[in-house]
């Protein structure tokens, strides 16, 4: 019996995809969410996509089939193998399926987990292809690096969800903020869930909003672009992760688009070269009825402390605070 050397990254750069995210969870509970049916089915693929598991035999030479639903109704069937596992280190398997009733689509997928520090996971997907133009027509039909970056995010959603009961407990990183409105709390709740209210008072004073666009339930997403006085813009964008009429909001939001002064600010010892640092955000927002007026309560839960307080000191809490005068405001002319 002879043992077939697996190629080295070097000899099959041309024809693999590689993508890679830390999460805030520690590898035993990244391996779990991995191999448990339940947990995969509720994170696998791109955002706006569910799955159905038919078969999920988690063990060297057994099978996985399951079936990805695209949000235009389209289905993509997937059968793959394992072929390697190592707990709680590597999950290696061969994968073939495609687009229903289109050309199929044929890879080697291999999914390892590093501890990084206390309670954080480095995450490496690898896909190898039989050839660079397979590769190359899956990351043009189908978006297989977006997807990808896509699936590791809602991966950790998944397990941050896991870690705070699908709400935004508290962490070293947590900026939270309370007011109490003179309204019901019907009314801010549509302040907040459409458009054309939230384009009113959201940012500090001066500030508007061009941009405000908002898909309000789980899995929609959303995009704001704030522009200052001087023309500047500031967006942000993200998807909801629960909604909860009229008692709550939890929004996962990407701030990465943010102009390179304002990444300075918050990291100046950023590597420009590397780029923009992904800088997002898990923001909840709770309305509590309280004798006729609502009070609010908006914790938002970033990656560190050290993150919060360089926010804090560009004005964070001064931007919210205008923010809420702002929606007092709006909800007095009501």
């Amino acid at each position: 019996m002879t043992t077939r050397k697996k190629k080295s990254h070097k000899e099959t750069a041309d024809r693999e995809i590689v993508i890679t995210r830390v999460v805030n969870a520690p590898r035993d509970l990244v391996w779990e969410a991995w191999t448990d049916p339940k947990q995969v089915a509720q994170w696998w693929g791109p955002r706006g996509f569910t799955t159905t598991i038919q078969e999920m035999d988690v063990r060297v030479g057994g099978v996985w089939k399951h079936v990805m639903h695209g949000p235009d109704g389209t289905d993509y069937p997937n059968k793959s193998v394992f072929t390697e596992l190592v707990k709680p280190e590597r999950i290696v398997f061969s994968n073939g399926g495609g687009k229903k009733g289109g050309k199929g689509v044929h890879f080697e997928s291999t999914w390892t987990f590093e501890t990084v520090k206390a309670g954080k996971t480095k995450v490496t997907i690898r896909m190898v292809f039989p050839t660079t133009t397979d590769r190359d027509r899956v990351v043009k039909e189908y978006g297989a690096i977006e997807g990808g970056k896509q699936t590791l995010g809602r991966l950790a959603e998944h397990l941050g969800g896991m870690a705070t009961g699908g709400s935004a407990e508290s962490t070293d990183g947590d900026f939270v903020i309370k007011r109490v409105f003179d309204a019901p709390r019907e009314q801010v709740w549509k302040a907040w869930t459409e458009p054309k209210r939230i384009a009113k008072w959201w940012g500090p004073r001066k500030f508007t909003n061009p941009v405000c666009e908002m898909d309000v339930r789980v899995g929609g997403a959303f995009r704001i672009v704030m522009r200052g006085q001087d023309g500047v813009d500031y967006p942000a964008k993200g998807f909801y992760r629960e909604v909860v009429k009229p008692v709550r909001l939890v929004m996962a939001m990407d701030h990465s688009e943010l102009p390179d002064e304002w990444h300075d600010m918050v990291n100046p010892r950023r590597d420009k070269m590397a780029g923009k640092p992904a800088l997002e955000a898990l923001t909840q927002v709770t309305l509590e009825e309280q004798d006729g007026k609502t009070k609010l309560t908006i914790r938002v839960r970033l990656d560190s402390a050290r993150v919060r307080d360089a926010l804090l000191k560009i004005g964070m809490n001064e931007g919210w605070s205008q923010s809420l005068d702002r929606l007092d405001e709006l909800l007095a002319k009501s």
